[in-house]
């Protein structure tokens, strides 16, 4: 696969929502023109009501706003706070599968799971930070770890451009949508050198980018000379996946996995143990962060690559879910990133060792390759039944709109887009 490769981006980390959250709002209260926002989860909390009365102000101003949310991350927005938005002119998309019965229900798992801000074609946010107070440390101990990458350069477009496109099935104009000027002029597809301010986006769809972000993953470990650094909330990934970070360890790479210790669902523990005793036996440090949840999804490899993104490691990411990732190449981004994941991991984790693993046996070998190969293969089964539609629900100042598409096509590309 080859990636679309933008030179002379400028980049930002942001850790939790303490960096992110006033980053954002200082750009929509710049915003000029348009504000374009994806999110899996807003809600109408402290976060969530700030992100309301910017959104309010800019969209007062004579800025054309689109919000869109998934209707599973954002279920219990009021009345009251969808009605301020659409006063002021904000126009309020829900990504949200129908409700069926019977065996049609388990293809309501599609999630639209991406993170994404753009204002104005110029200023680009994307990770995996919701807008929601618990990625807020004063939210306690159930508060979350997480990046988010601030983005300005040529890259911005093709944020612009693959915003531009989620909407265009939930807004009745949608498909007489184009994307900014310059965005379908195709930029180099090389590998860049020197690694300084290169990006690329990349996504994860139901129609042509089904494996996109997971190619991206496995070519950057093929290719390590080095070093390996991955933090991901939910690590559930393929064999395949597993296969490369074992083989880069064998030949000499420092592969090291920071995964959740405290996790905020108990079975995200139960199936990445599993994985441990293949992993840590070929060499593989495996740390579990252990403060509080950790909700990132990031990677460093070498000196000078770098992804990050709402794409988790495990089977809804990777085979389910809308994602969106960013794939850099700077050495100040990566030195930046593997400061912050060493501090987590001086201060916050506690290495896997082998010898307080479970013993291995044929029969605890036996349940956990079963387990390993149900849990991976349920999303590809999926697939065989019959497709639904998913609908987007629009609120828009003149009434609400449905439209459905189907699933295989959620984010297809439209008219005048490549």
């Amino acid at each position: 696969m080859k990636l679309d490769w933008h030179p002379d981006n400028h980049f930002q980390l942001l850790e939790n929502g303490e960096a992110y959250y006033p980053a954002v709002f200082e750009a929509l209260e710049a915003a000029q023109e348009e504000v374009l926002i994806e999110t899996f989860i807003l809600f109408e909390d402290e976060v969530g009501n700030a992100l309301k009365d910017r959104l309010v102000a800019t969209a007062r101003r004579g800025v054309r706003i689109d919000l869109t949310m998934d209707g599973w991350g954002s279920p219990d927005l009021s009345e009251a706070f969808l009605d301020e938005l659409l006063q002021a002119g904000v126009r309020c998309h829900f990504f949200d599968p129908p409700k069926r019965n019977g065996l049609r229900q388990l293809k309501m798992l599609h999630r639209l799971h991406r993170k994404v801000v753009v204002v104005d074609g110029r200023i680009g946010f994307i990770g995996g930070i919701n807008f929601s107070v618990d990625h807020l440390k004063q939210h306690g101990p159930e508060s979350k770890q997480d990046y988010s990458l601030r983005l300005e350069g040529p890259v911005v477009r093709a944020l612009h451009a693959d915003a531009l496109r989620t909407i265009a099935h939930a807004r009745p104009e949608g498909r007489r949508l184009r994307p900014p000027r310059g965005a379908e002029v195709a930029p180099p597809t090389w590998r860049p050198e020197p690694p300084q301010g290169w990006a690329a986006f990349v996504k994860r769809d139901n129609h042509r980018h089904r494996n996109d972000i997971e190619h991206c993953y496995r070519a950057a470990i093929r290719t390590a000379q080095r070093e390996v650094l991955i933090a991901n909330a939910y690590f559930f990934p393929g064999w395949r996946l597993l296969r490369d970070l074992r083989r880069a360890s064998r030949r000499g790479v420092k592969v090291q996995l920071i995964l959740q210790g405290e996790p905020d669902m108990a079975v995200v523990r139960v199936a990445a143990r599993l994985l441990y005793h293949a992993l840590v036996r070929d060499g593989v440090q495996v740390h579990e962060y252990c403060e509080r949840p950790l909700h990132g999804k990031v990677a460093v490899v070498d000196d000078d690559w770098v992804t990050i993104g709402s794409s988790n490691l495990d089977p809804l990411s990777l085979s389910l879910n809308l994602e969106a990732n960013v794939i850099v190449r700077d050495r100040s981004l990566a030195d930046a990133l593997r400061t912050s994941l060493r501090r987590l991991q001086a201060r916050h984790c506690k290495e896997v060792q082998a010898a307080h693993l479970p013993q291995p046996n044929m029969w605890r070998y036996l349940l956990s390759s079963l387990t390993y190969h149900v849990v991976r293969g349920w999303p590809r089964w999926l697939r065989w039944l019959p497709a639904p539609k998913l609908r987007w629900r629009s609120f828009l100042k003149r009434g609400v709109v449905e439209t459905e598409v189907p699933v295989e096509a959620a984010a297809e590309p439209v008219a005048g887009h490549r």
